[in-house]
Order: structure tokens, then C-alpha cells, then sequence
């Protein structure tokens, strides 16, 4: 009976250390600009689901326990990880200064350009390379709102000075209006797959964006981390004590295991 159990404690500590994972994760880019945190989600799993119905019969030993208390797999049952999903609330706005800094308030991404193709981002801060385009922090192209292909649509300005943005994207420089940020907004974000700290991907072609994103621009200013500290620190310690927990279980089943096999045959 003890054997049964020890499955259901370990994947207890399984679950216990993937949410030790993601936390630790959250905390540690609790001052990224514009990251989102992960949350998890579980549940339990029978071992009876698993078993095609014809499977599921009567006891087949008379004379034991089980022919008395037969469960037919019910009892066996373990924690599964349901999913992992980013919670895309809005984060706090921080002044820079920076004129090439933008923080997005509202549901929407800018779209920049990748090796990989088009990628979406909250994290608004950009600067000019060499050849004058509008790129982000690592190098990528920040891609301006248009039909054509993402390689025609990089922004290129002249010089750094006298831009600024309005709040619907739209760049002006010298007083001219030379190009409009690339923002897009979906009904809802299940669809995006996080890939690293500031990317998303989307992951079914078919969904197609909003036609008027209501997405707010703000010149000057990033958008911080949506990651509540205090609140990862207490899941931090409660998932480290839950881990605890199922370790303590895993060892006293293994123990009660050794005494059925060592001592219960002397009597």
C-alpha cells in the first residue's frame, strides 16, 4: 500500500519544484522592464483515466485486501502540471527621459524583427544604430505600421534629436510625422508564447490582430516588471515548505517500505 503512496508524494514534490522554478524566475526579473510573470496551475490526475474501460473488471484475488477494498485505480492518483501561462497584466510606468523610451499602456506589442521572422515586445526601449533605424536594446528592428514585408517597414530617422511620439505611435521629427509604430492588440493573449525575458511569438497563424488597437503611448517613460515581490517572496516560502512536505511523505513511505520487506517476514 506504502508504494502506491510514495508516487503520489513524489509527484507532489515534482509540481512543488516546477512552482519553486517559475517563482525563482519572477523574482529574479523583478526589475526587467517590461516582463510578465508565469504563473502555474495544477491538478490532480487518477491513474483510472488512464485505463480503457475494458480494462476495469472485478478483483481477480479472492482472498486479499484487495478483493475486500478494491478501488480499481482510484486510489492512485498524482499531481499533474496543467499548464504554465504569463499573466499579461499592466505594469507600472517609470520616467527615464529618454526620448527614444516608450511604455505602453493597454493590452497591445510593439512588433520588431527578428532572425526567426516578426516578434512582438513590451519592453519600449530603443536607441538608433549606425545606419540611423530604430532598433531595441538587443539589436532588433522596431517595425512601423504597414502591409508590406517586415523588411520594408524598419524605421529609419535622422538623427536623434527633435523626435517625439504621440500617444497613438505616431513618430514625428522636425515637426514631421515620418512613420507610426507597428503596435497590435489581440481579444486575448492565449495564443502568445513567451520566448525569453521580452519576446513573444504567436503561435497560430490564423489569429489575426485587432484592427484599432486602444494601446497608449508614453514618450519618456518604460513600463516596469508586473512581477509582485512580496507576493512571489510568500509563495517562494510556501511552495518551499510544500516541497518540505512531500520530502518528509517520500521518506517515511520508503521507510514503512523497508519494514514491510525487513521486519514484517520475522513474524
Amino acid at each position: 500500500m506504502s508504494s502506491k503512496g510514495i508516487y503520489t508524494a513524489l509527484s507532489g514534490a515534482l509540481a512543488q519544484s516546477h512552482k519553486l522554478d517559475t517563482t525563482a524566475q519572477n523574482i529574479a526579473n523583478a526589475n526587467t522592464p517590461g516582463f510578465k510573470s508565469d504563473k502555474n496551475t495544477f491538478k490532480e490526475h487518477l491513474t483510472i483515466l488512464e485505463k480503457a474501460p475494458d480494462v476495469i473488471t472485478v478483483p481477480r484475488v479472492p482472498a486479499s485486501i484487495e478483493s475486500f477494498f478494491d478501488m480499481q485505480g482510484t486510489d492512485k492518483s498524482y499531481v499533474d502540471v496543467d499548464r504554465t501561462f504569463v499573466d499579461f497584466s499592466q505594469g507600472g510606468l517609470k520616467a527615464t527621459g529618454n526620448s527614444l523610451d516608450v511604455a505602453l499602456e493597454g493590452k497591445g506589442f510593439i512588433e520588431v524583427l527578428t532572425p526567426q521572422g516578426t516578434r512582438l515586445t513590451r519592453k519600449g526601449i530603443m536607441t538608433l544604430n549606425s545606419k540611423g533605424e530604430l532598433v531595441t536594446t538587443e539589436g532588433l528592428h522596431v517595425l512601423q505600421k504597414g502591409e508590406g514585408p517586415a523588411e520594408e517597414r524598419k524605421i529609419k530617422l535622422n538623427g536623434s534629436e527633435n523626435i517625439t511620439f504621440n500617444q497613438k505611435g505616431d513618430i514625428f521629427q522636425d515637426a514631421q510625422n515620418v512613420a507610426t509604430l507597428s503596435i497590435v492588440e489581440f481579444d486575448n493573449n492565449d495564443h502568445l508564447k513567451k520566448i525569453g525575458h521580452a519576446l513573444y511569438a504567436i503561435t497560430d497563424d490564423r489569429i489575426k490582430p485587432l484592427a484599432n488597437a486602444n494601446t497608449q503611448i508614453h514618450q519618456g517613460f518604460i513600463e516596469t516588471s508586473n512581477v509582485n515581490i512580496v507576493q512571489e517572496m510568500t509563495d517562494l516560502i510556501q511552495t518551499t515548505r510544500n516541497f518540505e512536505s512531500a520530502q518528509r511523505a517520500i521518506k517515511a513511505y520508503d521507510e514503512m517500505d523497508g519494514k514491510l520487506i525487513n521486519d514484517v517476514p520475522k513474524f
